[in-house]
């Protein structure tokens, strides 16, 4: 099983850009899907997380200007990041926290990493 992360890129301050994190193999079943980020000489942070029922998170200073969703169908999980601002300048990394395969069940999954810049 691979998380394969994609959408980030450069945005000026105010501008939106949306995250994509796609699970790849024969997977029957994902539990909650998240995404972190870490800036430079910062630690990794809990951004967003949604559960297997969609009950949805946010770190407080992301509500209401980012939206987490998941399209299971897809085995994807989004982050729509709305009026972005320079201090959300990070590498965005998704997290599954248990996936089922036909390999098995494999917990804390996570994904390559997006760079999201953010200029002012």
């Amino acid at each position: 099983v691979q998380l394969q992360a994609s959408g980030g890129g450069l945005v000026q301050a105010g501008g939106s850009l949306r995250l994509s994190c796609a699970a790849s193999g024969t997977i029957f079943n994902i539990g909650a899907w998240e995404w972190y980020r870490q800036a430079p000489g910062n630690q990794r942070e809990l951004v967003a997380r949604i559960s297997s029922t969609g009950a949805s998170n946010y770190e407080d200073s992301v509500k209401g200007r980012f939206t987490i969703s998941r399209d299971n169908a897809k085995k994807t999980v989004y982050l729509q990041m709305n009026s972005l601002k320079p201090e959300d300048t990070a590498v965005y990394f998704c997290h599954a926290d248990r996936i089922a395969s036909a390999r098995g069940y494999n917990v804390d999954n996570w994904g390559q990493g997006t760079l999201v810049t953010v200029s002012s």
